[in-house]
């Protein structure tokens, strides 16, 4: 079972993710993923599938974040559905595909890719440079095929899919829909449910007990992070988020190495 401490732990690492994911656009479990592992790592709980527990659960935690902030983007008038229904189908494909896949990928090689990816994205943050405004975007195929790349990378790093989405679509921050993040929750909740070894209250590579915590301050946080969009320097809150980013991955990369 977790203690006081880890579920006030939990209680933070949601309200952070839950506001960065309304404010910037981006995943908010590229904060969850890392806290999570770290918080199942020390309650001694998961094991060897601590990483898939943590991804898992930041999917599910996601399908409500995501629904929240899309409705506070929408209500501003951010959201452009005719972007949305060319590729969420195929996101929600690749991210079923992706989170069954993940199941037999060792838990060390998720961590991996989650610190390739996390470098990836701070990299992408301090720079700054974007696809040119303007461009047109691709047919159905095209939007189709990014849709599945994006849905895939995102089951396995924990991510509702923004982090991508929003530099592919670089003048249209669209909010990605909780469909793609309930397609990934189910994939980790299927492919884990004969895994051995799991802490009680695992569901799959989804464990309940930090639902509620997380749930509740990542769905409270978003809708005024989305407000806030509208009112912050987000270009300066971006690069101040990728250096958190690059810290968060290379703490991981230590204890990797």
């Amino acid at each position: 079972m977790l203690s006081l401490p880890l579920i006030a732990a939990l209680l933070a690492c949601g309200a952070v993710a839950g506001f960065l994911a309304g404010l910037l656009g981006v995943g908010g479990g590229l904060v969850i993923v890392p806290v999570l592992a770290g918080v199942l790592s020390a309650a001694a709980l998961g094991g060897e599938h601590a990483q898939h527990l943590a991804v898992g659960t930041s999917l599910a935690v996601m399908v409500f974040t995501s629904a929240s902030s899309v409705r506070a983007h929408h209500r501003k008038g951010a959201v452009d559905w005719r972007i949305v229904r060319g590729m969420a189908p195929a996101m929600v494909l690749g991210t079923f595909a992706g989170s069954l896949l993940a199941g037999w990928v060792p838990g060390l090689a998720l961590r991996w890719f989650f610190v390739v990816y996390a470098y990836a994205v701070a990299a992408q943050m301090l720079i700054g440079r974007q696809p040119a405004a303007g461009r047109e975007m691709p047919g159905w195929a095209g939007q189709g095929a990014a849709g599945g790349v994006i849905g895939m990378v995102s089951s396995w790093v924990g991510i509702g899919g923004g982090s991508m989405s929003v530099p592919f679509m670089s003048w249209c921050n669209v909010p990605v829909p909780s469909a793609i993040g309930t397609s990934a929750a189910l994939g980790y909740l299927i492919s884990g449910w004969t895994a051995t070894g799991l802490p009680w209250g695992s569901a799959g590579f989804v464990y309940l007990p930090a639902m509620p915590a997380l749930m509740a301050m990542t769905v409270l946080l978003a809708p005024f992070g989305a407000r806030m969009a509208h009112r912050l320097p987000v270009a300066r809150l971006k690069k101040a988020f990728a250096l958190l980013m690059a810290a968060m991955a290379s703490e991981m990369l230590y204890r990797l190495l």
